[in-house]
């Protein structure tokens, strides 16, 4: 999520040059959240549904990861992906061929260079022994495969201090590390704005009061307010929570969390690696899109080096435990309707969870031997985790990127529509996990359209 703000960060700052936008990270360093703790894949945008958010978002986000990663020379590697099958899966990996190979690509601003020719998913659907052809250390029950050639791996923490530089060198670009946004507001133009400077703002706008940790034991923590004409709330773990402080219980949007473990591997049976690999995704008894993760799949970094995960463990606050399905009243779309007491003290508690440990090893190994027999379980060795967070519980269907637009005269007492104008928007990116750093650039892309629009009318 950090991408995605520095990307929208640096398009705002060059398109409003005078308005002087600032980025809020609450962290010493560009990527400390869960920006820095994923697969680092640059994905081709196979799994999503046709005319989601996710496919068509992943599909132009790869076109302008890899174009800016040529231009600013951040390292990066197109390896190409093996989603694996066996003949039980076979019919999945079939029905994803047939999709994407009616694909168009998604439309667009004018791009030098855009869209480029051929298909937005270039594929191949081959034989299991086609994909031992490419892949030795692949099981002999491994009957068919999907191979990508646009998958890729990149660097991306190069890539966070790459836009990171970019917002710093621009005109007018702020950055504020280490710090936290403890409240928003909207604000009234007939009365003052409580702790934000005097500064007249004829148009909606919002309020935000914001703490800054010092680096410093002698220190303590600084408290700032600013008035902003419009918000992008990319805050990640904590986007719905923001809004939900602006809404009323029954309004108010859940958030679930889910723990990926990642395990580092250096051993037998993988000897011959070149690509990623993948295995079908676990759909249980739901239909295609309904997975909750892509399942533990091998992924390389540029320097040859081999980790497996995410897997998927559902995770809640202390005290808390995960709604059950059958007395949780949930939507039409399976979205249940429960939301987490969290106690104000306690928003973070996933952060307890970031611990890397051994408990899922086994369940590591287990399922990687599915495809890749040869591997032993003693090389495995904890790695790092990461949180995603998720719109719908574990019994959820497929979730879509959500960008919620709210205005400030919204929560205002006696606003009618007569006296809403185009700015005090506040634009809020929910559920952005997998493919995020893949959509990132084209997330905030889109984001500074809806800005660019609300502007121009």
């Amino acid at each position: 999520m950090r991408i995605i703000g520095l990307k929208a960060a640096l398009n705002s700052n060059n398109r409003y040059k005078y308005k002087a936008p600032e980025f809020v990270v609450d962290h010493l360093v560009i990527g400390g959240g869960f920006s820095s703790r994923n697969s680092e894949v640059i994905h081709a945008g196979i799994y999503y549904p046709t005319g989601s958010l996710k496919e068509s978002l992943c599909i132009r986000g790869r076109h302008l990861l890899y174009q800016y990663c040529d231009v600013s020379s951040v390292p990066y590697r197109k390896t190409g992906k093996l989603i694996v099958a066996t003949d039980s899966q076979k019919p999945y990996i079939e029905s994803l061929y047939k999709r994407i190979a009616s694909l168009e690509w998604p439309a667009a601003k004018i791009d030098t260079g855009y869209p480029p020719s051929g298909s937005p998913i270039p594929a191949e659907l081959i034989s299991g022994s086609e994909a031992r052809d490419l892949e030795p250390d692949l099981s002999p029950d491994i009957s068919a495969a999907l191979l990508s050639h646009e998958t890729g791996i990149l660097d991306s923490h190069t890539l966070m201090e790459s836009l990171e530089r970019d917002v710093m060198e621009s005109e007018n670009g702020e950055l504020v590390y280490s710090t936290s946004v403890v409240r928003v507001d909207p604000y009234d133009r007939s009365r003052p704005a409580s702790g934000a400077p005097d500064v007249p703002l004829n148009e909606e706008g919002w309020v935000i009061q914001m703490v800054t940790r010092s680096t410093s034991e002698a220190d303590s923590s600084q408290g700032d307010a600013f008035l902003a004409r419009n918000v992008v709330n990319a805050s990640g773990l904590s986007a719905n929570l923001i809004l939900n402080s602006l809404l009323p219980p029954e309004k108010r949007i859940p958030m679930y969390y889910a723990r990926g473990s990642y395990a580092a591997y250096n051993g037998p049976g993988v000897r011959h690696v070149k690509r990623l690999l993948y295995p079908c995704p676990d759909t249980g008894k739901k239909e295609k899109h309904a997975f909750q993760s892509l399942g533990t799949h091998l992924t390389l970094d540029l320097n040859g080096n081999i980790k497996f995960g995410p897997d998927l463990q559902w995770i809640s606050p202390s005290g808390a435990s995960l709604p059950n399905p059958e007395a949780t009243p949930v939507s039409g779309d399976g979205t249940s309707k429960e939301v987490f007491s969290y106690d104000e003290n306690d928003v973070d508690f996933w952060k307890q969870y970031l611990v890397p440990d051994d408990s899922q090893i086994a369940a590591v190994t287990k399922a990687v031997k599915q495809y890749l027999p040869g591997v032993d379980e003693s090389k495995f060795r904890p790695d790092y985790v990461g949180i995603r967070p998720k719109l719908v519980p574990p019994w959820g269907g497929f979730q879509d990127f959500v960008f919620r637009r709210d205005r400030s005269t919204d929560f205002l007492e006696g606003s009618g529509s007569e006296n809403k104008r185009r700015n005090g928007e506040m634009i809020t990116l929910l559920g952005i996990e997998s493919p995020g750093l893949t959509t990132s650039l084209a997330i905030a892309e889109k984001v500074i359209g809806i800005l660019e629009h609300n502007d121009d009318h």
